[in-house]
């Protein structure tokens, strides 16, 4: 059994369009029910703001999403902790995006690893699954 996080456009695609999920992803990751996947509570932050501002859009409501994705796919909350806003100090610049930054700063501080497509994770010490 894995832990995994997973960043706020795997969570998207994985509910919305889930052919853009790398085969890895799909197949050995979200369906293999021995993982535990995991979203950010500052992914869903990070989506609300985005809907505010008009640069994503879904079908149906946030909350509704989130509810099917639990339900599907088992998703869990990962609720921001302390340990994870601190880690963000120690981290260096490499990826501007501050959800993206705290996203790493969480996986790194809960050592799990996080299924991303973004390549930039690299930079930093944890392990990018895709």
């Amino acid at each position: 059994m894995k832990d995994e996080p997973i960043d706020t456009h795997s969570f998207i695609w994985c509910g919305i369009c889930p052919d853009k999920l790398s085969t890895k992803a799909t197949s050995s990751l979200i369906l293999d029910r021995s993982n535990i996947l995991f979203l950010s509570i500052a992914s869903i932050w990070e989506m609300q703001i985005k809907l505010q501002l008009g640069k994503l859009r879904f079908d149906i409501p946030l909350s509704e999403l989130l509810a099917i994705q639990q339900q599907i796919n088992a998703i869990q909350l990962l609720p921001l902790e302390l340990v994870h806003i601190w880690t963000l100090g120690s981290l260096p610049p490499h990826h501007r995006d501050p959800f993206d930054r705290m996203l790493i700063a969480g996986s790194i501080a809960s050592q799990m690893p996080i299924l991303s497509v973004d390549s930039a994770f690299d930079s930093y010490s944890i392990q990018r699954l895709w």
